[in-house]
């Protein structure tokens, strides 16, 4: 109940700050997020948009959370999130295979790329003691460089040098009734993923002796490893756990949200991840709803730009003040118990006067 205050709290003072931003810019706040709704929310395609757009987010924000509640921080996930896709891609690409083997097989190798990806600073924390976002980091540039020289050297496509040959319609998650059914939205098959994966995460954390070994990991190394749990397992298990999940992240977005991938970018998803866990409070379900109002406001803000001219930036910036309230949570469960006992004090003060005290 805590948590979802705080979260709460992060998002009504993101919404303020952006409401001030939106005034002292000259603009009206009212018409501006009424128009970023509708950008997000006004017809079937617009919903569909927005619930592709979050699906990613989903996957990374669930990796960067079941790290943190084992203790490391993935920051990693940006680099787990395109080699993924770069595996799912190049299954895609180079087989024939019958349209449900291809797609378990591209969403095993999305799994597969982004779980041996964070495989290595598992490794190299459990073994070694380096530091997960240093190494993660560096694995991050990594990645980008090795997607940079494999599409153009292996999957180049036929025009254009920056990018992979699109893949066939039957080697993607495009479901023809999803589309349908959101007007020609680019929804697809990875949502029902995510949410079968946050379904899945949610138990092993909170209903497996795995799960609660991992968080007793996270709560206190030592102590963990004195009651028997084996420490460095737990590390590069959840590592791995992580990676996966964003190596799906990956999937859905290259092979889901578009057909194809292009070098020279470091997907943006992966660090936004990081936000969405926060703003979640590294929940399965918060991380499905935080993803989601994310989405939402990626969506709304070209629509909120063309109708209004508020600068996209805007959005960015509700997005960025969210992020600080939800990092900075610790002050608002200090104001909150402040609010709660000074409530308290004043009922206590209201019940003596009553009897004469």
């Amino acid at each position: 109940m805590k948590n979802a205050i705080v979260s709460l709290a992060a998002v009504v003072f993101g919404l303020l700050a952006g409401a001030v931003l939106m005034a002292v810019t000259g603009h009206n706040p009212i018409e501006g997020f009424s128009y970023m709704l509708q950008g997000g929310l006004k017809n079937p395609e617009r919903i569909g948009n927005t619930l592709a757009t979050a699906t990613p987010l989903i996957f990374t924000g669930l990796s960067v959370a079941f790290a943190f509640r084992t203790g490391l921080f993935n920051i990693g996930a940006a680099g787990q999130f395109l080699i993924g896709g770069l595996c799912a891609t190049a299954v895609g690409l180079s087989f024939d295979w019958p349209r449900p083997l291809l797609l378990a097989a591209m969403v095993a190798a999305g799994m597969a790329g982004g779980a041996l990806w964070a495989f290595i600073p598992g490794l190299l924390k459990a073994k070694f003691n380096v530091h997960e976002v240093v190494s993660t980091i560096m694995l991050n540039l990594t990645s980008y460089w090795i997607v940079y020289y494999t599409v153009p050297a292996y999957f180049k496509g036929a025009f254009l040098e920056t990018e992979s040959k699109p893949l066939p319609d039957y080697a993607t998650l495009r479901a023809p009734f999803l589309t349908e059914m959101f007007d020609g939205s680019y929804i697809n098959m990875g949502l029902f993923i995510a949410v079968i994966t946050v379904i899945v995460i949610a138990f092993i954390i909170d209903r497996t002796t795995l799960g609660y070994e991992l968080k007793a990991v996270g709560y206190n190394r030592h102590a963990s490893e004195y009651a028997g749990i084996n420490v460095n397992r737990g590390i590069v298990t959840s590592m791995l756990i992580a990676g996966a999940l964003a190596g799906l992240g990956g999937v859905a977005q290259y092979t889901g949200n578009a057909n194809n991938i292009q070098i020279g970018i470091l997907p943006s998803q992966g660090f936004d991840g990081i936000a969405v866990a926060l703003l979640g409070a590294n929940s399965a379900v918060g991380v499905l709803l935080a993803a989601v109002f994310f989405g939402l406001l990626y969506s709304g803000r070209g629509f909120m730009n063309a109708m209004t001219d508020i600068p996209p930036e805007i959005a960015d910036s509700i997005i960025a003040i969210i992020i600080y309230f939800a990092a900075t949570s610790v002050l608002i469960e200090r104001l909150i118990r402040r609010f709660q006992g000074r409530k308290t004090r004043n009922a206590t003060g209201a019940a003596r006067a009553e009897k004469g005290e």
